[in-house]
């Protein structure tokens, strides 16, 4: 049996909420090729983030 297999990207991106929508939107118009393998995004909340480096939280870290 002969599997053709795909490379695949995964790109992982968080932004503030108020920027999710365009985000999302600049991402799909660029990445749209009409083909099955066009891929998928995922909208989750991150629960918190932290800087190692300043130990900035929150908004202040991103």
């Amino acid at each position: 049996m002969d599997v053709d297999l795909l490379s695949k990207v995964k790109v992982e991106i968080v932004v503030r909420d108020k920027d999710v929508e365009e985000v999302v939107r600049v991402i799909t118009e660029s990445a749209r090729t009409g083909k099955t393998v066009d891929g998928k995004i995922f909208v989750i909340p991150v629960k918190d983030v932290v800087r190692i480096r300043t130990s900035e939280k929150r908004e202040e870290a991103l």
